[in-house]
């Protein structure tokens, strides 16, 4: 499942763009549901060193998937934007027959990495919707750190959703 995310990223994103029927306001409104799902990506980004060390700090301390909770917010954003409400059956498939699955087994995976620390962490913190307080028992240090951001060219999602954006603009105008 982990090698299909993105290619099905790709082919949702052509669906989406073939069926929108965007409007001004509704480009609108599901900017202000995606931004939020980018900024927590890239936020979260900034906070994880995969399999080096359990990344509990920042958004991980709230959720133990916020890339994938942020990549929902980010589908959820353009299903708004392209005003087709039956549209909103990809990103919750996506969710459910992908992302769900896969962070099952990346649960597993930390499990056996990180032992005791992880499964404390898995206790307390929820696998996907975020929990309003926050963990109190972070194994890695609170700061952000910018380098990762770049190594994992978490950039590339911000680029990704400009362009699918002013896709949706551009349909936007020539099919008013």
């Amino acid at each position: 499942m982990q090698r299909w995310r993105v290619p099905l990223g790709f082919v949702c994103g052509a669906l989406f763009l073939f069926f929108a029927k965007p409007t001004f306001e509704l480009l609108l409104i599901g900017a202000l549901v995606a931004l939020p799902g980018l900024a927590l990506r890239a936020w979260a980004s900034g906070h994880l060193r995969k399999n080096e060390s359990l990344a509990t700090s920042g958004p991980y301390a709230f959720t133990r998937n916020p890339l994938y909770f942020g990549s929902f917010l980010i589908g959820v954003g353009f299903t708004v934007a392209a005003g087709r409400w039956l549209l909103a059956i990809i990103p919750l498939v996506m969710l459910l027959g992908i992302y769900l699955p896969v962070m099952r087994v990346e649960s597993a995976t930390l499990a056996q990495l990180f032992g005791k620390k992880y499964e404390r962490y898995a206790n307390e913190v929820p696998l996907f919707l975020p929990r309003l307080s926050i963990y109190r028992n972070q194994v890695t240090p609170a700061t952000f750190d910018r380098s990762l951001y770049l190594r994992y060219r978490e950039y590339r999602a911000a680029l990704g959703v400009a362009i699918a954006w002013a896709l949706l603009a551009l349909k936007m105008i020539i099919f008013k």
